[in-house]
């Protein structure tokens, strides 16, 4: 059975993505498109690679990470270097994404406090000005 690729436009589609986008990943050595011409068909790897590099983005790796982490795919080890060094990059990205969080909250919670005082300084700044009207 030959493996169905897609067009440039279909990955768009598929993914969600630019082209532009899809040419970044392409001069970055991540995705590898078969060329006919002018035309880029993407197999099914590429779509493989495309998903786990668009969920890699959303969780915050860097290109070069998730680089790694697909070059690693092809160690012949069943992928157990590839899930052991995920695992740990992902640790460590949650660790940090925690951090932010509670930075985050902290500083939410200092900006409500903030906000409260101005408005009781609003209040009364009110209420003294219409007691001396």
């Amino acid at each position: 059975m030959i493996d169905k690729t897609m067009t440039i436009r279909e990955m768009c589609d598929a993914f969600d993505v630019t082209p532009r986008t899809l040419r970044f990943y392409e001069a970055k050595e991540l995705l590898f498109p078969v060329r006919e011409g002018q035309k880029r068909l993407f197999t099914k790897r590429d779509r493989a690679r495309l998903k786990l590099i668009l969920r890699g983005k959303r969780f915050g790796f860097s290109l070069e990470e998730i680089r790694q982490l697909l070059d690693l795919y092809d160690m012949g080890d069943q992928q157990q270097t590839q899930l052991a060094r995920t695992y740990e990059i992902a640790s460590d990205r949650l660790a940090d994404m925690v951090a932010q969080r509670d930075e985050l909250n902290e500083a939410i919670g200092d900006l409500q406090d903030q906000l409260k005082w101005g408005e009781k300084m609003l209040a009364s700044m009110n209420t003294a000005k219409n007691a001396a009207e």
